[in-house]
């Protein structure tokens, strides 16, 4: 197969292109350092020549709402266009479990992502995952003051980035078959927690210390409504195992 992937050089990106390419398939990866740009749809139409499916796992590095909605929903338009002209058979979407129960900030733009796709022409299959493993680090990276890390209260079952990329390629190798079965972590963990051992992995001086932050979208992350199902498929690289492979 020739498969597509935007967002290639990302946290699950660079994964699936890694996994799609073991398993045989040519990979082209769509990125503005080859040429394409998701947003404006630049590109899109050479890159899209013969390709069989386009894998999605696009992400945009903001949490206000406004930006996120305004990113993926331009982003999902253009691919599905050039999709259409291109008469690629299959769009493959990975979208996170629970954000129609938390529908705001980044979530918000996952659920219009989803509405784009649902609503075009262009057969697709979208899969929910619960939060990566990476979700920790990219915290910590945001909430130092001095030697504290401040780190919300949220109950999450975290899921490895390869477990999910895995899934996405099986996914893109198949028909389109709509909304996937959610995929999450095999146990749940704190952020909390996750923190405290990522920061003693990297011997990092730091000490991490709870905060309970107002509002819906954090309220929903310590509720636990984003760690998915018992009927979820799930992934099998524990956060403990990931650490120890050293967060890869």
């Amino acid at each position: 197969m020739r498969i597509a992937v935007a967002g290639a050089t990302g946290t699950v990106g660079r994964h699936v292109v890694d996994i799609a390419r073991l398993r045989g398939h040519e990979v082209v990866g769509l990125s503005r350092a080859t040429g394409q740009n998701v947003e404006t749809g630049e590109g899109l139409d050479a890159a899209l020549t013969g390709v069989d499916a386009v894998v999605d796992v696009t992400s945009v590095g903001s949490i206000s709402t406004a930006r996120s909605v305004e990113f993926f929903t331009a982003a999902s338009e253009a691919l599905l266009a050039a999709e259409i002209r291109r008469r690629v058979p299959h769009h493959v979407a990975l979208s996170i479990v629970g954000i129609d129960v938390v529908p705001h900030g980044y979530y918000a733009g996952k659920l219009a992502q989803e509405r784009v796709v649902t609503d075009a022409v262009v057969p697709h299959s979208i899969l929910r995952a619960t939060q990566f493993h990476e979700f920790a680090g990219q915290l910590l990276s945001q909430a130092t003051v001095g030697p504290f890390a401040l780190v919300p209260t949220a109950l999450l079952r975290p899921v490895a980035a390869r477990d999910v990329a895995a899934a996405i390629v099986t996914i893109a190798e198949g028909p389109p078959i709509g909304r996937a079965r959610d995929l999450r972590g095999p146990q749940d963990e704190t952020l909390l927690g996750m923190s405290r051992r990522l920061l003693r992995a990297e011997q990092a001086r730091r000490l991490a210390i709870g905060v309970s932050l107002p509002g819906d979208y954090w309220r929903g992350l310590r509720s636990g409504v984003l760690r998915g199902t018992a009927d979820s498929d799930e992934g099998t690289v524990t956060f403990d195992e990931w650490l120890a492979l050293g967060g890869s």
